[in-house]
């Protein structure tokens, strides 16, 4: 793969783009043309990018080309034949309980490596984020939007429910009553709405989406890794820890650091 700029291209397949700079990483939907409307091919590629990333990246970048971050599911999914290779929908429906299962937890794969302990994944968003992108982009540990952000989870109305891993931090990010009124309902939630109610880390005019992710890139990468990796192992801990488990884990966490610090870590 080439080489320009210091920057080395590693993946690049089914319009996913995986690019690699010193620590970071970055991964782009490059099908502007569909509004990154994903498809399963797309989804393996996303899979294969998080499986071929090198050990030195601690930060990956997720960003859609074009104006759009991603639409959501390419509608021909939604047409008797489907993707050509893929089970179409009636397929999948036709298939033992089995079969059915293995297809949608190979499809989740690709929305399940960005909240990897070793790394922090930041999702760069603008335009539309809708259904399979808003998984997307929640896969993320964080999100920077951009000012002409639209946020939906249209899958409801479908007939069909989200299934790419998406519903776990939408409700661990809005609160149940909020997630459950954008599913059922599907409407949009805009750059404002987002901000408030923690959806997005920060929102931005457009054209400062770039230089504000790579602020955070920096801020983010300014301190050690193995501190960063025990922090984001205890905050993700922390919602299924009782006080007295995190007081623990804490304890247990800090005693590595300090041992590591003055060089008697194993």
């Amino acid at each position: 793969m080439p080489e320009r700029d210091g920057v080395h291209t590693v993946l690049e397949q089914d319009g996913v783009r995986l690019t690699i700079e010193g620590a970071v990483a970055t991964v782009a939907l490059v099908r502007p043309e569909k509004r990154n409307a994903q498809s399963p091919a797309m989804w393996r590629a996303l899979a294969q990018a998080g499986r071929s990333l090198p050990g030195a990246v601690r930060l990956v970048v997720l960003r859609g080309e074009g104006r759009s971050f991603s639409a959501g599911l390419d509608r021909q999914a939604f047409t008797p034949e489907g993707f050509d290779g893929e089970p179409s929908f009636l397929d999948l429906a036709r298939s033992d309980d089995a079969a059915l299962d293995a297809v949608i937890a190979e499809y989740q794969e690709a929305f399940t490596w960005w909240r990897r302990p070793d790394l922090i994944s930041v999702a760069a968003v603008q335009g539309h984020a809708i259904g399979a992108g808003l998984q997307l982009a929640l896969a993320c540990d964080l999100r920077i939007v951009a000012e002409d952000v639209q946020f939906a989870m249209r899958e409801t109305g479908l007939g069909l429910v989200p299934d790419l891993t998406g519903t776990h931090p939408l409700v661990s990010l809005v609160g149940y009553a909020r997630a459950l009124e954008i599913c059922a309902t599907g409407r949009f939630v805009r750059a404002d709405e987002a901000e408030r109610t923690g959806l997005a880390n920060l929102v931005v005019p457009e054209a400062e989406l770039e230089s504000a992710v790579g602020d955070l890139t920096t801020a983010l990468l300014a301190a050690p890794r193995d501190a960063v990796v025990e922090t984001k192992a205890l905050l993700q801990g922390a919602v299924t820890r009782s006080y007295e488990e995190q007081r623990t884990a804490e304890r247990a966490a800090q005693a590595r650091r300090l041992r590591d610090l003055a060089g008697l870590g194993d």
